[in-house]
Parts: structure tokens; sequence; C-alpha cells
């Protein structure tokens, strides 16, 4: 840590001033970062104006970024505690990024952890919930974590520290200062050794915890039938196996937003095609699989395609025209036309249901979708097929078959080669 880049984050409160102090004295090379939420009107710029003057004092460099957090929160549905914490942290990480800081300290203490602890075994929670505030966090570093508030209080007043009291922490409007007046006070009455039991059991719950995500880990790779870029394949029949399916089902998918865990659950014995969304990540019975992806909003929009043109984006990759005098080499994303059979301006479109096409190789014509179901294609990767079309006719199912219609024959005089890269 002593040769690292630190930025500190500061409030101006008690906490971040002796975490501060703290690290000025041990002669570590810090920076001061300082948000103003604008939501105590003269007092959130008079915290401004504190930290400003300490780190002029302190000869520290220090960053200030204001905020307009109550439109903030009201543009992204949230409440004005959550709007200012993503606002810090995307502003402490995309500053870290910027100027190569390696790591972001903040002044949270065992009595936050506590009151975490709590805030989320009062909404219900998983292990995760209740392991609490984590010391080290990819840059995110939490120094005090161990030290009550008391004890982080009777530090700056021996050092004759001053720092700012924040009128908001004395409302009660808020569960987390409800907790720290109203219901801490009495647990630790009850019982003064409250704070290092408590740690004793944050422990022991984050020892169980590396147990259960060692043994999640040895159960997905059993239960992962594929996993591609697109999505994840769960093995239904593996699933069912395992005692308390729920409760595997949860650990594999918590990080992808889901809270309807019945409504999950109930997908292992539902009809195929049944799908279950959070708010980023869908997941849908497939047969004998659970197809996860993330949502999309992208709507494909058709692409036209001029006979001058030679290179195509698509969401596979690029398609690139060019005319051959013959067929050189068979490739497995590439496909040779008779370019005369083609009535331009070729189309790049989603497949519809009532398509059909002639297989390469075959004289008869097909359905689309009964071609999908014979390649065994999943729910999601008929989604997301595209054709390559002149006029109504396909040409290519692109990636997968050609149409016997374009095919080159011994009579054709330009060979167009459309490969995908």
């Amino acid at each position: 840590m002593k040769e690292s880049k630190l930025l500190v984050a500061i409030s101006g409160g008690l906490d971040s001033v002796v975490l501060m102090h703290l690290c000025y004295q041990s002669s570590l090379n810090i920076a001061l970062v300082h948000c103003n939420f604008n939501l105590r009107g003269k007092e959130s710029d008079g915290d401004e104006n504190f930290v400003l003057q300490l780190a002029e004092s302190l000869d520290l460099e220090v960053f200030i970024e204001s905020f307009d957090t109550e439109t903030y929160a009201k543009e992204n549905k949230l409440s004005i505690q959550m709007a200012a914490r993503e606002l810090r942290y995307n502003w402490f990480e995309e500053l870290a990024t910027q100027l190569q800081f390696d790591y972001i300290l903040t002044a949270h203490h065992a009595d936050d952890n506590l009151e975490t602890f709590l805030i989320n075994l009062s909404r219900g929670t998983g292990l995760d919930g209740l392991s609490g505030i984590p010391a080290i966090n990819d840059k995110l570093v939490r120094p005090l974590l161990p030290f009550s508030r008391e004890a982080i209080e009777t530090y700056a007043k021996d050092k004759n520290l001053k720092w700012r009291e924040d009128s908001s922490n004395a409302s009660i409007k808020y569960l987390r200062n409800k907790l720290r007046h109203d219901v801490i006070p009495v647990l630790k009455e009850i019982n003064p050794q409250l704070l290092q039991n408590f740690n004793k059991t944050q422990a022991y719950i984050k020892n169980s915890k590396l147990i259960i995500e060692d043994r999640i880990e040895d159960v997905f790779r059993d239960i992962v039938n594929q996993t591609d870029s697109q999505s994840i394949s769960f093995d239904i029949s593996a699933i069912k196996k395992l005692n308390n399916p729920k409760a595997y089902l949860f650990e594999f998918l918590k990080d992808y937003n889901f809270t309807e865990w019945d409504d999950v659950t109930n997908l292992l014995d539902a009809q195929s095609g049944k799908q279950v969304f959070s708010n980023t990540h869908r997941l849908v019975k497939d047969r004998a699989f659970l197809l996860l992806s993330e949502i999309t909003s992208e709507v494909y929009k058709s692409i036209e395609i001029l006979n001058t043109d030679n290179e195509i984006e698509t969401p596979f990759g690029s398609l690139f025209f060019n005319e051959v005098d013959s067929i050189i080499e068979k490739l497995s994303k590439a496909v040779y036309v008779d370019k005369d059979k083609l009535e331009f301006p070729l189309t790049i479109r989603k497949w519809e249901e009532g398509d059909a096409f002639y297989p390469l190789g075959m004289t008869g014509k097909k359905k689309l979708s009964k071609y999908f179901k014979d390649e065994k294609l999943s729910l999601l990767d008929k989604e997301s097929v595209l054709l390559l079309c002149s006029g109504n006719d396909i040409v290519w199912i692109i990636n997968r078959r050609a149409d016997n219609r374009f095919k080159v024959t011994e009579n054709t005089k330009h060979i167009l080669k459309i490969e995908l890269k």
C-alpha cells in the first residue's frame, strides 16, 4: 500500500476525516475526493468548503464533483440514498481509472457493517447480504471496517481533529438512521459485546459461504450444458437430481437480478417456451434445458445490399462479397452463388413464420421451422437467425445453409463468393 496511489473519499464527517488523517500520518500517497450531492443546501456547500480548506492546509490534491441527485433519482426511479450511492461509486471508479489510482479508500466501520447486516436481514436476503460490507472489493478498500464508531471518535478527540456533522444523520426517516438511533443502542445495552460477537458471526458466515461457493462451482460444471456469447444452457434433468433444486437455482442465477424464485423453479416442469424475466435477463424453458440470456432492446432492421457493395456489417460479423473465377475451396462460413440469378438489392432480415427455402443438395422445399427443428436449434438460436434474400427468395441462412436455387452450375458465368468473417 505504501507505493500505491490512493484516492480517499471524504465527506467532511468524523469517519472520513479520521481515515484521511491516518493515511496522511502514515505518509501514504493520497488525494482526496468529495461529492456534493446538493441535498442539504448551504450545509452541503459548507462540507465542500471544509474539505477544500482541509486539503489546502495539508497540501493535498482534491477532486470535487457536484451532483443533481434528486433529478438523477427521479430519472432512474431510485431512492435518494441509492441514487447518491450510484453517483458516488460510478464517479470514483471513473476517476480512479482515468488518473490511474490503484485503490479507492472509504471510511466504513464496524457499526456501518452491523447496520447493513440488519437492513439486509429486515428486507430478506441470502448469504451475500448477511456477509456484510467487504473489506476489499476490487479497487475499493475499507481500512476502518474492524473499528467501532466509538473507537474512531475517541481517536479523533485525542488528536484534536475537526469534522463536520451531517444534520441528516439525526433524521430517522431513513431506515439506516432509525436502526442507528433506536435499535442498535438497545442491542448494545442488552449485550455490550455486540460488535465483537457480530464480527465473529460474520466470520462464520463468510467461512460457510466459501464452502457453499466451492460446492456450487463443482455442481455448476455438471449442470451447464453449454455456454456461449449469447446464452448459458442448464441441464434440467441434472438440476432435478439435486437436493433442493430451488436453492441451487438461486445460487446459479442470483447475479442476474431474478426475484420470483417460485416461478424460476416452476420452469423445470413447464412447457417448452415458458419464460421468466428479471429486469436484465430472461430464463426460458427449451425442451430439456433452461436457457439464460441477456435482454436486449435492439430491434433488427433489414439491411439492403447493392450490387456495388463489397462489405456489410451484421450481428455475426462482416459479410464480404467478391466475384471469383472458380470455387477454389469450400469454407464453413462462405457460400458461392450464381450472381446472375440474384435480384439486387439483396436484403438481410430476420426469419419469419412461414419462411421456406430449398436446402442446397436437395430438390424439395422445406419450411425454416422444420429445418430448425431438424437441426435442434434452441429458441434463442432461432431468434438470432438472419437470412440473406434475393427478392422474396432465401439465398442463404447466414452461417448455416445455402439455397439450392442459387447454386453454381456448369452454366454459371459470374460466381459470387459471400463470406462471413
